[in-house]
């Protein structure tokens, strides 16, 4: 996506009603992590696809496991950052690999319809989803889903503050 925070909404949409079992900090961040790769190729104007080795989900998955578990090393940091959200959090290793991992397949989910140079099934060398749904509609169900992701973080910070 062209845009990053588009995935911002989705992605908050999934994790925060499931952030018993997911760590939101990392499956957000981990939804902006894999667009390293285009905007690497972007500024340097390399000789390699946009979208690359990173948006596929073997190399992806272990990208995701590799910053969920350096992410592990900031939560601390991560804490006081949900802590300012009003959101309890308790950061797990086991959950934070996983939700690296989740995040970065979101993130090609989401971007596979878009763009034919991405691989998500390498080494097929094929993109079984490209085109199935069009940009267009992609770009406005992440652009509508800011609205629910706000209304399930209110809830979601109401429920924890009547506890």
């Amino acid at each position: 996506m062209p845009f990053t925070p588009f995935h911002f909404g989705p992605a908050a949409c999934l994790s925060l009603p499931l952030r018993k079992r997911i760590d939101v900090p990392v499956f957000i961040l981990a939804n902006v992590v894999v667009d390293l790769e285009p905007l690497t190729v972007m500024t340097f104007g390399l000789d390699y696809p946009l979208h690359g080795y990173v948006h596929t989900l073997m190399f992806g998955g272990l990208i995701g496991a590799l910053f969920g578990a350096g992410a592990f090393s900031l939560r601390t940091q991560l804490i006081k950052l949900m802590g300012l959200f009003a959101l309890p959090y308790r950061p797990s290793i086991g959950g934070m690999i996983l939700s690296g991992v989740l995040g970065i397949w979101f993130h090609i989910l989401l971007d596979s319809p878009l763009y034919a140079d991405i691989r998500p099934l390498y080494p097929l060398t094929y993109n079984p989803v490209y085109g199935l749904v069009s940009g267009s509609t992609v770009y406005v169900f992440c652009a509508v889903s800011f609205v629910p992701a706000i209304m399930i973080y209110l809830l979601s910070r109401a429920g924890t503050s009547n506890k």
